[in-house]
């Protein structure tokens, strides 16, 4: 039975995330200093101590779930002796998370991952005027009833599947009276639950195309290396371990559906049966659990879950 590394994305955010890492750890430390100097912003502060409502906008949530992730796995490699590739076969993030396991794995360095996801956050908030643009999540509905909601609720304006969660949570995101017409669909369709989501712009949707450029200049001028385990994209819910292929899989990842579900159900075909988290929060080990019972998912992201996951390794 193999292992999969996972690497959470927005919404896992929280002050006070990856504060006991930096108190117990001076690798820890060092690690948000080298974010916190690529940024040349104090981005560990505001994710000790907040406010909350700055450590939740997209440009400085983005980056600071990445340095959680990333503190972790050097606290793994250099406090505890866990060498992630030897002790996993594949790394898959939820949509920022994505980068977070491409430098995980050797893919990007820290830095070049930092100021990639300030930009990400930043084009993806201008790309669409605030009140523009909308997300809601529809409980109670798999992906082909979803598509069937939002071509039903389209009218013309642009509204799609942004997330496939899995376990029955599909969101969709798109124009504000579009997403708002869906809504009314999805309840006339038997889904169970329909709601808007509390977010500033509308991610994984076509609306993000001006961000999706800024992110292929930005992504045309990194070095990308081959990743030291396969990362299953978002994009193909498959292994890539190209990087001329990853570096465009990312740009479509900003305007395209995240394939979650499909992702988690591809790592168990793969033989997958321990999936560990790696970062703030335990978001993505809920998901596992909902979309399939026999993976075993662990979450890992303070100094004592760190210790014990090592030991049991």
């Amino acid at each position: 039975m193999s292992r999969a590394f996972l690497f959470p994305g927005q919404g896992s955010q929280a002050v006070g995330m990856g504060k006991e890492l930096a108190e117990a750890f001076a690798t820890a430390r060092h690690l948000f200093q080298e974010v916190d100097d690529a940024l040349s912003q104090k981005l560990s502060g505001l994710m000790f101590e907040g406010p909350e409502a700055d450590l939740t906008l997209t440009e400085n949530a983005q980056p600071a779930l990445m340095a959680v992730s990333l503190a972790v796995v050097r606290v793994a490699e250099k406090d505890f002796g866990v060498d992630l590739a030897a002790k996993g076969a594949f790394a898959a993030g939820h949509s920022l998370g994505e980068y977070s396991a491409l430098c995980a794995m050797g893919a990007l360095s820290v830095p070049d991952t930092a100021r990639l996801l300030k930009l990400r956050g930043q084009s993806m908030q201008k790309a669409v005027p605030v009140g523009e643009g909308a997300m809601a999540a529809l409980l109670g509905a798999e992906l082909d009833l979803a598509q069937q909601v939002v071509t039903e609720a389209a009218q013309g304006e642009i509204v799609g599947c942004a997330n496939d969660n899995g376990g029955g949570q599909v969101v969709i995101s798109g124009k504000k009276s579009a997403v708002e017409r869906a809504i009314e669909v999805a309840k006339g369709k038997g889904v169970k639950r329909a709601m808007l989501l509390p977010v500033s712009a509308p991610f994984h949707c076509a609306m993000m195309q001006p961000a999706a450029d800024a992110m292929a200049d930005a992504l045309g001028k990194v070095t990308l290396n081959a990743p030291r385990l396969p990362i299953v994209s978002n994009v193909t819910a498959k292994g890539e371990s190209n990087p001329d292929d990853i570096k465009k899989l990312l740009v479509q990842q900003v305007t395209g559906l995240v394939r979650w579900r499909e992702s988690v159900l591809w790592l168990k075909e793969q033989g997958v049966g321990r999936v560990v988290e790696l970062g703030s929060g335990k978001v993505l080990a809920g998901l596992v659990k909902r979309i399939d019972k026999e993976i075993e998912p662990l979450s890992v992201g303070l100094p004592a879950e760190l210790e014990a996951w090592a030991k049991s390794l």
